[in-house]
């Protein structure tokens, strides 16, 4: 270890732009078992692990390093998936620039990063190559099942953790696949969708039950659901997309960020789908605007310019600085020749029955607000128009209104519209019914619903615990008295 002074940081091999946005596949090779040893040797093994720290799951980042260093692969992988359920997904789509490796201390100290998501996702793809990755083996079955309402990170992850303690487990999805946003929301080049399904027929080969194209409220009620189950965790994440409010015309050729990358990863998946077929959600040889800074706006950049867009432009009303998303994405949607315009407020769309033209406003960054954050102001006299065939609003996403889809107003929710919990146990404000992910925190990091997921778990299990030992208490009062009388 603590080879830092004399090697180099060096990532993955990454495929040329003009080669990679040909297809959808991952952009990042694969270590070589040489360089995952030297890279992971880089580490300093510092007393406070302050990318462990800046972890959500608090991995074990130094330790399993340090286990690569020494070609100890299976041990490396054991210790990694003690705390993650999913560590292949998390080295390939986590934002490690502002995690775990944006913490590094010999980054700080300007020697570079360990490459620490690169070496996480190399250990779980070897671990997945020899077959150590085996099915859950329970050693006692339990007669309570568990019902958890959606298959993102935090309902898969709080459905490992269960079962590996003997509980039944259900899950409810809306869509055709499980997997939520890892299977429809993520695009190829970013995580390939073998990665998920393996976790998933896993989870199904470990005797996981799922009930897909299954909408809470219409194909079965929330009542139902909740009589069929000791407990129930809602972990649905959010997904009704915030709007700019500009589209008056109704114009059809404005999209949603999710529709437009739920079609392109059904494409992907060989579904035949309609609004792809028929150009409303296809980029093809079309002037593309993306309004928006986050992640999912580089997922809809980077997806429009391997559709063959013939421009593609990013709008967003603050600096590359402030952009909330992962610089690393921002960086290869650059290389890709996707065209950023900071800065940049859509103040109206022009058209008659379809888009044609954006009109845009400068902006400058003006004085902060309560929370630190300099506000854009807009400059007057910049107005002017971008040629627009499709715009993708990519705006961030906010809670359906659950309680009246479920038809259960009992179930509150904060002022956000995300559910209220009680957050030393994670149950809503009906009794056996937990919630966990972004339907609780709002939009977030498949990092911290996974972390949420395990969270629940604990909490669901301290809870049937309980249960059981109140029945069995009753029970025993119940016999004494019989026997007494």
């Amino acid at each position: 270890m603590l080879k830092f002074v004399k090697i180099n940081k060096k990532n993955p091999d990454k495929t040329k732009p003009y080669i990679r946005t040909k297809t959808f596949n991952e952009i990042y090779g694969k270590y070589a078992k040489e360089k995952a040893e030297e890279q992971a040797s880089r580490c300093s093994q510092c007393g406070i692990p302050f990318c462990q720290v800046h972890c959500p799951l608090q991995n074990n980042i130094p330790d399993w390093l340090k286990l690569t260093a020494e070609d100890r692969l299976e041990e490396a992988y054991e210790l990694s998936s003690s705390t993650n359920n999913m560590p292949e997904v998390c080295g390939r789509i986590c934002p490690q620039d502002r995690l775990c490796e944006g913490n590094c201390v010999i980054e700080q100290s300007g020697h570079g990063t360990v490459t620490i998501g690169s070496i996480e996702k190399y250990i779980t793809d070897v671990a997945w190559e020899n077959g150590w990755i085996k099915n859950i083996q329970v050693e006692s079955e339990k007669d309570f099942s568990i019902g958890i309402i959606g298959s993102g990170p935090a309902g898969l992850a709080a459905a490992e953790q269960l079962r590996k303690k003997g509980y039944q487990i259900t899950i409810y999805d809306r869509y055709d696949r499980p997997g939520g946003l890892l299977i429809y929301g993520i695009p190829n080049f970013k995580l390939e969708k073998k990665i998920v399904l393996r976790r998933t027929n896993r989870l199904k080969e470990s005797g996981v039950k799922f009930e897909l194209n299954c909408n809470i409220g219409s194909s079965i009620s929330f009542d139902d659901l909740y009589s069929k189950h000791d407990a129930v965790l809602i972990a649905t994440g959010v997904y009704k997309s915030r709007e700019i409010k500009l589209n008056t015309l109704n114009a059809p050729n404005v999209v949603r960020a999710l529709d437009f990358l739920i079609a392109s990863n059904k494409k992907g998946l060989n579904d035949i789908v309609e609004n792809f077929e028929n150009g409303k959600l296809n980029s093809i040889n079309k002037n593309v605007v993306v309004i928006g800074g986050g992640d999912t706006a580089m997922d809809c950049v980077r997806t429009a310019v391997r559709q063959g867009a013939n421009s593609v432009k990013c709008l967003y009303r603050r600096d590359q600085k402030n952009m909330p998303g992962s610089q690393h994405e921002v960086f290869n949607a650059m290389e890709e020749g996707v065209e950023f315009n900071w800065l940049t407020l859509p103040t109206k769309y022009v058209g008659i029955e379809k888009i044609s033209q954006t009109k845009i406003v400068k902006m400058q960054l003006g004085s902060p607000d309560e929370a630190g954050r300099r506000q854009p102001e807009i400059i007057s006299g910049t107005e002017e128009n971008l040629d627009t065939d499709l715009i993708i609003e990519a705006l961030g996403f906010e809670p359906e209104n659950l309680p009246k889809m479920f038809d259960k107003n009992e179930l509150q929710v904060t002022k956000w519209g995300t559910l209220k919990i009680d957050f030393r146990t994670m149950m809503t404000s009906i009794e056996g019914v937990f919630a966990a992910g972004d339907i609780v925190r709002g939009a977030s990091l498949v990092v911290w619903g996974i972390k949420d997921g395990r969270d629940a778990a604990i909490n669901i299990d301290n809870f049937l615990v309980k249960k059981i030992e109140n029945q069995n208490y009753s029970a025993n009062n119940n016999e004494k008295e019989f026997v007494h009388g």
